[in-house]
């Protein structure tokens, strides 16, 4: 008997292990085609190094219960290959293991190769030793860039291979990309982007991956290459032959987020609506991006000036936790598409209007089934329709959808997901070290010398370049110059000061004479570049001017986003003499260091034997490395770190860098509402919160990379700032909330149900706590009639059941999960002839 079992195990396991994806994907004008059937495909965007690899099995079976069908990411060049001819493809960068964690949860790969990524990443995905090449020009009809390009995506592609991974040899991928958004820019290549992108297509298609290639945004697509659609909305879009599908490969999600920017977001209405009208209007193929955005982590940003938080508004946050109402909606979206796969694989739409600013479109099986989209695009009315000989009410800026023709299974308009307000608990990273119950064991500093303290230091006529200077080896470059004043020079016998002018091209500077520091200045998302005055006071004899240049991260967009230059270009002058004159020092002979002393000793490790502990620790000073000991915090809550008080720098923990921090850069005070109308289009500037705030105050520290106790958090301080404020923040669950009206549609759940029983039934507001070990404890709100409001601020209308509190309490308090129906049998009638809706706000504990 023992045998026999272990016989049937084995089986089982190679019967898991042999399991395969598909044997032939192609496609036609409806669909992508899997082995010979076409499908509906729900995408979203996971870039596997803004997460880590503990945190992809999570985010990946979140993304799969959210309803997609694959998991599409970016194939990041410079992380792979920093060094030409030396590769990385571990820990956050193993590209492999993060396919196959897809494909064990049963979802589908779109491998977007490009080599070019935008992404908002650094330098656009392209390593920097790209740059050095003779002859080389980025993403044009060049030969230097052709034979790495070519040389990257095939090494790629044979990776892939190796591991048996193209949908082509039963694996999960079942798209791949090259280049990426180059008909956005390629007017501006002349005549040479033609013959690029038709080699670019060539050269992808020889590779022979057995699946098909797309380019995105790119209308001259050669064939058999798909063209697809990237933006806020692709329901008008058309592929540039009638034998390939509408596919959308970029639905933004929300929008990134810039050091000094306000925090963009998205509704989930107009989210919800641009995904339907896609699919009413004869798309297929739709994917989010981003479904989780992560974090940059290290110095991965581009920009310049992009923020590490890449948040992204999306249906799963930083910190890899399901954001309600988004995820929830999004989710029951998909289900309803799902339910009209059937009909929309079998036939084009017939679409009609029904008015001004309304439509139909219907989809008809050759069996008889029928599935319709009835659409409201007008921005402020809603509409009542007849179709089919019913009447149907239709929210302004909305789609109903209708798997039967008949029943509306969802309104994108009318939310059915519960809402979640996270809260972040503080615990102070005390630095007392004689305290037995501290959390950090005490500061400890080094101060970064400033100016020239490097052997490697070189000197050179004129100003020169940074980025071709450091080779982004560093974010630093120092500019030094020592010059010696006469002591009968007129300004200084008259106590006048004079002013230093310098220009840069960004991204920021500091000004030190004479070792002390004179002024900084930083440029913004909008314009990287620097021009400064700043007052200084020279004296007798030796002067020193020490410049410290820095970059935000390097363009990652544009035509020849590769050339955008960096650092101090001068002028350099000293203006406001006392006779009216001024000295440019441009072309004097400068010193240069390339980056920090400290960075080259190894101190972001926090090994050093160089740090001090004696005598005071010195604040608000620039600067200065800081090193503390602290234990983790208690639990498995997401953890960020709360830099409030900190000025600008970068923070390393157990030696890999959580990426910079900068909660010095306050966002403007304008621009931001505490509601944002989901009517009409949006755009990255609609919806905009944190007004008057740090960009980013709160930074995402990754579990897996805290040990319960001994772990090392180390600063490099470049502004000035206080360790002692920083503090630990773990994300909890703050408040949990649902709006539902006696007009919704009925929960997804019951489209099952047979036609009597959904008749008898009525809308639901449901409930639950976000973890299986909670239940919910308290309600804060409950109101059924005309409460107003949202999650966190509701109140009372004019019209409210008196025993509407009561009845939610009896329901739901020491239960996990509970549901209540919103109408007047179950809540009474306060308000006899007025549509009402229950809003409910609970905790869990």
């Amino acid at each position: 008997m023992r045998r026999r079992t272990e016989i049937l195990v084995l089986l089982i396991c190679l019967v898991i292990v042999t399991t395969s994806f598909a044997s032939t994907v192609t496609y036609d004008h409806r669909a992508i085609v899997i082995d010979g059937k076409r499908r509906v495909l729900i995408s979203g965007s996971i870039h596997y190094p803004r997460s880590t690899p503990e945190m992809w099995p999570d985010l990946i079976q979140k993304s799969k219960d959210g309803g997609l069908d694959v998991i599409e990411t970016y194939v990041f060049w410079n992380l792979h290959e920093p060094v030409r001819n030396q590769y990385n493809f571990e820990g956050r960068n193993d590209l492999v293991k993060f396919v196959k964690l897809v494909a064990e949860a049963g979802l589908y790969v779109h491998l977007r190769i490009g080599p070019y990524v935008c992404a908002e990443w650094n330098y656009g995905g392209f390593p920097l030793w790209l740059h050095f090449i003779p002859g080389i020009k980025f993403r044009t009809d060049n030969e230097p860039f052709k034979a790495e390009m070519q040389r990257f995506t095939a090494k790629i592609v044979e990776m892939m291979k190796q591991e048996k991974l193209y949908a082509s040899q039963g694996g999960p991928i079942i798209l791949s990309q090259i280049e990426n958004e180059y008909g956005n820019i390629d007017s501006a290549y002349g005549a040479a982007a033609k013959p690029y992108i038709k080699w670019a297509a060539g050269m992808a298609i020889s590779l022979d991956t057995g699946v098909p290639w797309v380019m995105c945004q790119q209308s001259d697509a050669p064939d058999p290459i798909i063209n697809t659609c990237n933006g806020f909305y692709c329901d008008q879009f058309t592929p540039n032959s009638n034998k390939k599908p509408k596919m959308w490969t970029e639905n933004w999600s929300g929008w990134f987020l810039s050091f000094g920017g306000t925090v963009p977001y998205r509704p989930v209405e107009d989210l919800a609506f641009a995904v339907a009208r896609f699919f009413q209007r004869g798309g297929t193929f739709q994917n989010y991006y981003m479904y989780h955005g992560g974090t940059n982590f290290d110095r991965t940003p581009g920009g310049p000036f992009i923020a590490t938080s890449y948040d992204y508004d999306a249906p799963i946050d930083e910190y890899g936790q399901v954001r309600q109402p988004k995820w929830g909606h999004l989710r029951d979206v998909h289900k309803a598409i799902k339910l009209c796969e059937e009909a929309l694989i079998a036939t084009d739409p017939k679409i009609s209007s029904l008015g001004p600013n309304l439509e139909a479109a219907v989809y008809k099986t050759g069996s008889g089934g029928c599935s319709a989209f009835l659409a409201n695009i007008d921005t402020k009315s809603d509409a009542t329709v007849n179709f089919n000989g019913n009447s149907y009410h239709l929210p302004a800026w909305s789609v109903s959808i209708l798997p039967d023709c008949k029943n509306v299974v969802l309104n994108t308009a009318k939310v059915n997901s519960m809402s979640v307000i996270p809260s972040f608990m503080h615990e102070s990273l005390n630095t007392n070290a004689d305290s037995t119950d501290s959390i950090g064991s005490g500061w400890s500093w080094i101060n970064e010398p400033i100016g020239i303290s490097k052997a490697s230091a070189f000197n050179k006529l004129g100003l020169l370049e940074q980025i071709n200077t450091t080779a982004d080896k560093s974010d630093y470059l120092w500019y030094s110059l020592s010059m010696n004043i006469k002591g009968d020079e007129p300004f200084l016998q008259d106590g006048s000061q004079t002013v230093l002018h310098v220009e840069s091209l960004g991204h920021g500077l500091h000004a030190f004479i004479n070792g002390k520091l004179a002024g900084s200045r930083t440029g913004n998302s909008d314009n990287a570049k620097v021009k400064v005055d700043i007052p200084i006071t020279v004296v007798p004899g030796k002067n020193t001017i020490d410049l410290l240049s820095l970059t935000v991260g390097l363009q990652n967009y544009g035509a020849f986003f590769d050339l955008s230059g960096a650092g101090i270009t001068g002028p350099v002058k000293l203006n406001g003499l006392s006779n009216g004159s001024s000295i440019d020092l441009s072309s004097q002979q400068w010193t240069y260091q390339v980056g920090l002393k400290g960075e080259d000793s190894g101190l972001p490790s926090g090994s050093s034997s160089e740090w001090v502990s004696q005598p005071a620790l010195p604040k608000n000073q620039p600067l200065i490395w800081y090193k503390t000991n602290f234990d983790a915090p208690t639990g498995n809550d997401p953890v960020a770190l709360d830099f409030m008080g900190m000025g600008k720098g970068e923070a390393w923990i157990n030696g890999q860098s959580i990426g910079r921090y900068w909660p010095a850069y306050i966002a403007s005070n304008s621009g931001c509402s505490d509601s944002c109308d989901y009517r009409g289009p949006y755009s990255a500037n609609k919806c905009r919160k944190n007004c008057g705030k740090p960009s980013q105050q709160l930074y995402h520290v990754p579990r897996s990379w805290l040990k319960p106790s001994g772990n090392i958090l180390v600063l490099f301080e470049e502004m000035g700032g206080d360790p002692t404020q920083l503090a630990f923040a773990t994300r909890k669950m703050g408040s949990l909330c649902s709006h539902v009206s006696d007009s919704h549609p009925l929960p997804m759940d019951m489209w099952g149900l047979d036609s009597k029983t959904r008749r008898a039934s009525n809308p639901t507001l449901s409930l639950s706590c976000p973890s299986p070990n909670q239940v919910i404890s308290a309600i804060k709100f409950a109101s059924f009639g005309t409460p107003l409001g949202t999650c966190g601020s509701f109140s009372h209308g004019r019209c409210s059941s008196a025993k509407a509190h009561s009845i939610v309490q009896k329901v739901c308090v020491g239960s996990t999960s509970c549901s209540i129906d919103v109408s007047t049998r179950t809540l009474g009638d306060p308000c006899k002839g007025v549509k009402k809706s229950l809003a409910v706000e609970v905790s869990c504990a």
